[in-house]
């Protein structure tokens, strides 16, 4: 059983993607920290994450024990993930890493989940259940700034509404696998939603598509 999970940042497809790997039973990969910890290892060696030849370097160099750097679930690593993203031959290096663990769950897993951006359209196309997870901008903008208050963070709201815009465009906007929902996917919107609320959405289209 493989899901796919689509969709921006702050729509709580994270949340969603981990209850649903613990009540399947499925592997679960982030695959934004894929892109987050290339990022972060071209910017720590002092890089520039516009920089596509350094990205696609560094994307080749990725090994797994990168996505468990401390650092990964900041803005910062969110920003550079975005950038490098955009990047044709960082997507390459990557999709076969996502693939593999899609198609050879670890430890035994029965299927997987994997969490990302283009997920049902490019690295799984022929996911057993899709689905598209999103909110409004301003929704997502909210959460996003309480959770890094939460975190004891120094954030502005106008900022972070700003920043989510501006990686939305890039998200979108880029030539190669832009954030979009596949044609099949169950668009999900949780604006209005608590995480059991879209956590019960989820597990009924899932059950619905088995």
């Amino acid at each position: 059983m493989i899901i796919a999970i689509d969709g921006p940042a702050a729509a709580g497809k994270g949340t969603l993607a981990r209850r649903l790997a613990e009540h399947f039973g499925l592997a679960l990969l982030d695959t934004g920290l894929l892109y987050r910890a290339v990022g972060m290892n071209l910017i720590r060696a002092g890089g520039d994450a516009d920089d596509a030849d350094a990205a696609a370097e560094a994307a080749r160099a990725l090994k797994p024990e990168d996505l468990e750097a401390d650092d990964l679930r900041g803005d910062s690593a969110a920003d550079a993930a975005s950038r490098v993203s955009a990047v044709p031959d960082v997507r390459a290096a990557l999709l076969e890493f996502q693939r593999e663990f899609a198609a050879n769950p670890p430890e035994g897993a029965k299927g997987a989940i994997l969490d990302g951006r283009d997920i049902g359209t490019v690295v799984c196309p022929e996911a057993d259940a899709k689905l598209f997870v999103t909110a409004g901008v301003e929704v997502r903008a909210e959460r996003r700034y309480l959770e890094l208050r939460e975190r004891g963070l120094d954030a502005i709201h106008g900022r972070v509404l700003a920043d989510m815009k501006e990686r939305d465009a890039r998200d979108s906007d880029r030539a190669v696998s832009p954030l979009e929902p596949a044609k099949d996917a169950y668009f999900l919107d949780t604006s209005d939603l608590d995480a059991d609320q879209a956590f019960a959405a989820a597990l009924d289209f899932i059950h619905g598509n088995k």
